[in-house]
């Protein structure tokens, strides 16, 4: 099935007239115009199979790991390297630096630019917890600031408002794979002398003016858990142009040993207070394995979730996330939209949420709120930051206050709903039926809000 943008809109606008041609739906007709799946009507997708995730394919993957496992040598070596080389010129950095995990990349970075007690770091609330929980490791206060509702990313306008004298960093969050406006970002740092570290954990090969997200900051960091649009199970990355500021973060990760312009001995002691976070080659082998068709993907996943949005924004109470002028690619790690109950007859979040699949879309409303919860309050409970920060910055409930974030709340509470990038991975003819099925519950709205 491949209709065109045109006539799914025409035969969106006739569908409670029953006057749509039926696709057909795994060899069997579907009446478009029939009852949703929930109220006993066929499901549009109820036998689909939605691509799996991770990929795997023997013939090509498997030989990049067995040389290695084969080799004996499995700690960090040549294969790590020659990943860490390829991924920085990928992105387009001069360097790049693997570690076990995208938080400790962000703690990595955060370190190494200086950021620690008494800091303060603006970031957005619309995010994974590992976020948050990064700057509490190095020991600085998140400071929260709100996001816009129809891009789903950290608001420029916030972030200026959130800054004080203590403010030593921002992270930029490209959340979903798309990204935050860099102009407005990279501007404000500028002016008020800040480090921007871009959290591209989700953003794989997308682009922002041109240029891939997490080369655009002081500092890039990027995720290749087991869920990630290049996943090693587990494993992350710090990717910069400075040369100085790499070094020590190779230093940092390796035991503090001297490395580059960190200068010393390394048999004879560490330069550094460092950790021990390196990756391993057979992890980074399968880094090299998935990475030769991340950007094929990455074109589909870009490709179907604009086709999907092109549909889905002629549905009324549907509002796919609006892209910055120049953000100009998208990863879509994930691919989320705003769901407004009023414009579905009342229809609430969690009933749509069901009807949808019922018939066969997979979909989640996301993230929770993150401002208010007792991971803040335990660490602000800690011996180090009851020594640090003064009795009135530990107060949690002031805080809790001063970090609100009603369009974050809005999202989270109201009118998120995702989809995982694994579905954006088939042919456009998914897109046509998740589309329609989101079109068949509107027209039908009223009656799914009164089961019971």
């Amino acid at each position: 099935m491949d209709i065109s943008r045109r006539k799914f809109i025409v035969s969106s606008s006739v569908l409670g007239a029953g006057m749509v041609a039926s696709p057909m739906v795994f060899g069997k007709r579907v009446s478009v115009a029939g009852k949703p799946a929930i109220l006993g009507g066929e499901p549009m997708l109820a036998q689909k199979v939605w691509p799996k995730w991770p990929r795997w394919n023997p013939a090509t993957d498997e030989k990049h790991v067995v040389e290695v496992l084969r080799s004996g040598v499995w700690s960090r070596a040549k294969v790590t390297q020659r990943f860490e080389e390829k991924w920085a010129k990928t992105i387009g950095t001069n360097r790049c630096l693997t570690v076990v995990n995208g938080t400790n990349a962000l703690i990595t970075a955060l370190t190494n630019f200086g950021v620690g007690p008494g800091d303060e770091v603006i970031l957005p609330p619309y995010t994974f917890i590992a976020v948050p929980l990064a700057v509490l490791a190095v020991g600085a206060m998140p400071i929260f600031a709100d996001v816009e509702l129809k891009t789903f990313q950290l608001d420029p306008d916030q972030v200026a408002q959130k800054i004080t004298q203590r403010t030593k960093a921002i992270l930029a969050v490209h959340i979903a794979g798309v990204s935050v406006d860099m102009d407005r970002i990279m501007a404000l740092a500028k002016e008020r002398n800040l480090i921007v570290i871009e959290d591209a954990c989700q953003a794989h090969l997308a682009e922002y003016g041109g240029k891939r997200l997490g080369s655009i900051g002081h500092a890039g960091c990027f995720s290749f858990q087991n869920s990630k649009n290049l996943p090693i199970g587990e494993g992350g990355a710090v990717v910069s142009n400075n040369g100085d500021f790499m070094d020590r973060c190779y230093s940092y990760h390796n035991l503090g040993l001297p490395y580059g312009s960190m200068v010393g001995i390394v048999s004879a002691s560490s330069v550094l207070a460092g950790t021990k976070i390196r990756l391993t080659e057979y992890q980074a082998a399968i880094g090299l394995a998935l990475l030769e068709r991340l950007d094929e993907e990455t074109i589909i996943r870009d490709e179907n979730a604009q086709y999907l949005s092109s549909m889905l924004s002629d549905v009324p109470g549907i509002y796919p996330m609006e892209l910055y002028e120049k953000a100009n690619k998208g990863a879509y790690h994930l691919y989320p939209f705003r769901y407004v109950e009023a414009e579905f007859g009342g229809l609430s979040r969690e009933q749509f949420m069901k009807a949808l699949r019922a018939e066969g879309v997979p979909c989640s409303s996301g993230y929770a709120v993150l401002t208010d919860q007792p991971y803040l309050k335990d660490a602000f409970d800690s011996p180090l930051y009851q020594h640090v920060y003064p009795k009135e910055q530990l107060d949690f409930d002031a805080y809790v206050v001063a970090n609100r974030c009603p369009n974050n709340e809005t999202l989270c509470k109201e009118q998120a709903v995702w989809f995982t990038q694994n579905l954006l991975l088939g042919p456009k003819a998914d897109m046509e039926l998740i589309a329609t099925a989101i079109t068949r519950i509107h027209q039908h709205a009223a009656q799914v809000a009164d089961i019971k």
